[in-house]
């Protein structure tokens, strides 16, 4: 019984993280809006980047659809060239080199299970200590009981997106979307920054909200 609460607590922390890792994990965003947008009534729109090192480039492409799909959802109209359109949407999007986080879990104090001290004296490597059953091992469980210690990486990735009005570059609308993620693909977290910004788009000017999107079913 006692190993099995030892394992238990070993394990603890891994699946913890296979749990936020995994596919069935809901996405959650930060979401910022700022807009004076009129009601969308056909008004046609070009999606450019808003970083020039992302310009020209197919995965900016593909980006820059997904939001043309949106933006054609709430009812505006995909212009065929930018020159013609009444609405210029700027896009960046960014994922950072990660923050590696320590993650540690253990008893407060001795292990209940070995809380006495039977026995004489044995050898761990170089150092003399008491051995037996029963006792608290020191080296097994830590000056405060036991513990076990698992890091990780957590990236922030963001997405930000403006729109103006062409005939006199009015900005019209301003946000941002920022989560923070075990992975950093762009593949797996532009798409979903996408759907938060349009989460209840355009939103209240001024707003911040929390998104939470159901994680992709299978199959």
């Amino acid at each position: 019984m006692t190993r099995f609460n030892k394992i238990g607590l070993i394990a603890a922390p891994a699946l913890a993280l296979m749990a936020l890792s995994g596919c069935a994990t809901p996405f959650k965003a930060d979401v910022a809006r700022f807009q004076q947008l009129p009601a969308p009534a056909g008004q046609s729109f070009a999606v450019v980047a808003d970083d020039p090192k992302l310009a020209g480039g197919l995965e900016f492409s593909h980006y820059a659809d997904l939001v043309g799909q949106r933006l054609s959802q709430t009812g505006y109209v995909a212009a065929t060239d930018p020159a013609s359109a009444d609405l210029i949407v700027r896009v960046a999007y960014d994922v950072d080199n990660g923050r590696e986080k320590v993650r540690s879990t253990g008893y407060g104090g001795p292990d209940p299970f070995y809380s006495g001290f039977y026995g004489g004296w044995g050898w761990r490597g170089r150092w003399a200590r008491p051995w037996g059953y029963g006792f608290y091992d020191p080296w097994l469980f830590g000056p405060g009981g036991y513990s076990d210690v698992t890091s990780y990486t957590v990236y922030t990735s963001d997405l930000s997106m403006k729109i103006d009005r062409a005939a006199d570059n009015r900005r019209l609308f301003e946000g941002k979307a920022s989560a923070q993620s075990l992975s950093n693909k762009l593949t797996y977290l532009v798409p979903n920054l996408i759907d938060a910004m349009f989460t209840n788009f355009p939103g209240q000017n001024g707003e911040s909200v929390k998104i939470t999107l159901p994680p992709e079913k299978k199959g």
